[in-house]
């Protein structure tokens, strides 16, 4: 299948002339003390830097070159301290917090003092977000004292690059996307069922065999008809150049090497590794995986090895060992491993796994490292310094804690960036469920349970990003901008100093410096949403027009036009005559934050539901799938629940429908379940093919039912047309679209839903 996806929602694209003008500063993350004074102090190219001591002077160099970077303007570094300069100074007393540091401007100068270069460099990033273009073309620092330092002592982000790959100069545009934000640790998951992405020298084939993977349908096969490899993986030299950059930042870089599951890519090389000893193919399907390292003393030798190596590319304190999702079937059903079992004395799998983190810890301990794993690493005994990052909601967390244990909160239902950041249709492929900016804002990390001595056990936080469905880095950076700002905002500023409405004043001044880091951060937290109930009949529509982020200031035109600062501001619902057309934007200090959104709305729109506009039979969030063609470039994107193949059009108005028409394609189906397969549901087929049935409410009766072809057309796609009952032709009624029987290695997907008015209802119609 190859096309562009039918959106209903359409953006009509309107350049914004200049940056948002709002009131300074507005600062992210919001600094723990600042006080505000009179006037402001000139920066240009005649401007003197200073640094005292080798230290500042390193961090002195990083701020002019994102100046020269962003504002387009050289600033040069000076021997000597002179008036009218910057100033950047290690003093012990600015802070006693070795990250903190103290800022003041004035109309004479910029002072930045820290107690060693991790504060000085956040007082840099605070003073070039101050930088602000003046009506004279100068840049201003504004006058202001700031005293800062951050909340916790882990502010994280993950990204996996063993899903979906990203070249070394986009990690290193992360990275400094990280600096701005006062980040400050890149956990990088490198090695996955899907891929193995570091080099090791002692075992070259984890990436000449566990780098490479088939994509699944279209994408995986050349023009020349022979499978079409997807690889990637990352030199010893890239990596240390990778840590060498991140280190100028002040970002420690924490490498992860799944065990004992997600090992399907590292089986696939060494097969030796894995319980039968079979060859495996490196995965190309999403979820979870069965295939486990084997619990042996050769298995553990050659992790060690590895570990050995990634050592010595990561000087950083902790080395990740994943230990999430390991399935133990395989265990269970290996004679070699249960005898294993009782050799070691171990009483069940769980006791095996953590035997096998605890061997991996004493082994990182005896190198001066510190293990960390996901929270399923204190199903067993855990050793006593492992530290635990705690995704499974927040439970992992408080049980660490209470255990005397380091925990980072990563819950996935708020801090996942893998999930749409809105409800919008044109979102890009994602995982079920929506985190706005609200969710990730509002979370608290340290949970109230906890006793005050427990609390300090909670040392940060942390944003993931898996990619399964992340194929570019466009993708990339609009799924953690600009929730990474929020992101940034729990993690660094005080708690008492949070505020959600303050926060969203402040956010649209971050924009233009994600521009100016060439980020292409996502407008769907900006955009309107425009909904239309149609009375078709009456030739009436009802409009109704909201933020995903809260934003209140909506304004909207009818005519056309673009709406401006004086368009008319959306307070309630209001009804449009058909044919009607609408745009509306978010205003932030009389300036529209994007592009305005644009809808059309007539009698054929009302009556077309396409797949982003249809909900999920059983009210939960559906999977937004891509096409599997074509290899480069855009791909249709639809959104699908794969464990119910079936489609919600709620309340439908079914009055003068003669048919349902549906159009309907074919998507690889590549999801490895494990043990949530007994979760799918299908309606039995009565045909080899299976059929499309339309249903009265989801549960309810067949409306109508066609064979579906065992070829679709040769662009994916089937057209099938369906008569509707007359006694069903109803103002408002649940219409479900199901596909029957069991279609693997593919699966159908709705396209596009269009109700066929009758021969007497649209003659009245065009009356």
């Amino acid at each position: 299948m190859n096309r562009s996806l039918f959106h209903a929602f359409t953006v009509c694209v309107l350049l914004l002339a200049s940056p948002l003008a709002l009131a300074a500063p507005a600062l992210i993350p919001a600094p723990a003390k600042l006080q505000a004074g009179d006037g402001a102090f000139v920066v240009d190219a005649r401007t003197p830097v200073h640094a005292e001591g080798a230290a500042a002077r390193a961090v002195a160099e990083r701020f002019v070159e994102y100046v020269a970077r962003t504002r387009d303007l050289n600033l040069h570094i000076a021997s000597k301290r002179a008036n009218g300069g910057i100033v950047f100074a290690i003093d012990r007393k600015a802070s006693s917090n070795p990250e903190g540091y103290s800022l003041q401007a004035d109309r004479n100068g910029v002072i930045v003092k820290a107690p060693d270069a991790r504060g000085l460099f956040y007082g840099a990033i605070t003073l070039w977000q101050l930088l602000e273009a003046g009506s004279d073309n100068a840049l201003h620092v504004p006058a202001v004292r700031i005293d800062d330092a951050p909340r916790f002592g882990w502010r994280g982000l993950m990204l996996d690059s063993a899903r979906h790959f990203q070249t070394i100069e986009e990690i290193k545009q992360l990275i400094d996307a990280m600096a701005l934000h006062k980040l400050n640790v890149f956990h990088w998951h490198l090695t996955d069922d899907q891929g193995w992405r570091i080099e090791i020298k002692r075992y070259p084939k984890l990436t000449e065999i566990g780098g490479c993977r088939v994509p699944a349908g279209d994408a995986g096969i050349g023009a020349d008809g022979k499978p079409h490899q997807y690889c990637g993986y990352y030199t010893q030299e890239q990596i240390r150049d990778v840590v060498r950059y991140a280190a100028e930042r002040q970002i420690t870089v924490v490498p992860e090497i799944d065990v004992p599951g997600h090992a399907t890519a590292a089986i696939a090389a060494y097969p030796e590794l894995g319980i039968s000893g079979q060859a495996l193919s490196v995965g190309n399907d999403w979820g979870v995986y069965p295939n486990l390292f084997k619990p042996d003393d050769a298995t553990m030798t050659f992790l060690e090895n590895v570990l050995t190596e990634v050592i010595a590319l990561f000087p950083g304190r902790y080395i990740h060992i994943g230990g999430d999702e390991a399935v133990k079937d395989q265990w269970q059903a290996s004679a070699q491993v249960q005898a294993r079992m009782r050799a070691l004395g171990v009483r069940d799998e769980t006791q095996l796994q953590a035997w096998m983190i605890a061997r991996l810890n004493h082994f990182l301990e005896a190198h001066q490292r510190r293990l960390i794993g996901w929270d399923e690493i204190l199903d067993g005994d855990l050793p006593a310094d492992a530290t635990v990052m705690s995704w499974r909601g927040i439970e992992g967390g408080i049980a660490a804690a209470r255990g005397g244990h380091d925990a980072v909160m990563t819950p996935s239902n708020l801090l996942y960036l893998n999930r749409p950041q809105s409800d919008l249709p044109n979102e890009p492929p994602s995982h079920p469920g929506t985190t706005t900016l609200r969710h990730i804002y509002d979370y608290e990390p340290v949970p109230a349970t906890l006793a005050p001595k427990q609390r300090r056990h909670i040392i940060g936080v942390q944003a993931n990003l898996w990619t399964e469905h992340v194929r570019t880095f466009a993708r990339v950076q609009h799924m953690l901008f600009p929730r990474l700002a929020a992101v940034a905002e729990i993690a660094w500023s005080p708690a008492e100093r949070k505020d959600y409405r303050d926060f969203l004043t402040r956010l649209p001044a971050q924009l233009p410096r994600y521009r100016q880091l060439g980020i292409a951060y996502a407008e769907t937290p900006f955009q309107v949403w425009i909904d239309g109930a149609g009375d078709i009949p009456d030739d009436k529509v009802s409009i109704t027009l909201s933020n995903p982020s809260g934003y209140e200031d909506i304004r909207y035109t009818t005519d056309g036009s673009a709406p401006t600062a004086q368009s008319q501001r959306y307070t309630e619902p209001f009804v449009l005559k058909l044919p009607a057309e609408v745009k509306a934007a978010v205003f932030v200090a009389e300036q529209a934050v994007v592009a305005a959104s644009a809808r059309d709305f007539d009698p054929v729109s009302l009556r077309t539901r396409g797949n982003a506009m249809l909900a999920s039979c059983n009210g939960e969030a559906m999977l937004r799938i891509e096409d599997d063609g074509p290899r480069e470039g855009e791909r249709a994107i639809f959104g699908a629940d794969i464990l119910n193949p079936c489609w919600l059009w709620p309340k439908a108005d079914l009055r003068g429908i003669a048919a349902i028409e549906v159009r309907a394609g074919r998507l690889p189906y590549n999801f490895q379940l494990a043990h949530d397969e007994a979760k799918r549901k299908f309606q039995p087929a009565a045909s080899p093919a299976g059929e499309l049935e339309i249903r009265a409410g989801c549960d309810g009766e067949v409306l109508g039912r066609a064979r579906l072809p065992a070829r679709p057309g040769a662009d994916g796609f089937a057209t099938l047309k369906l008569p509707l009952p007359l006694r069903k032709q109803v103002a408002a009624q649940d219409v479900c679209i199901v596909f029957t029987g069991d279609t693997r290695p593919a699966m159908w997907v709705v396209d596009r839903v269009t109700l066929l008015p009758g021969k007497r209802a649209a003659t009245r119609r065009a009356r």
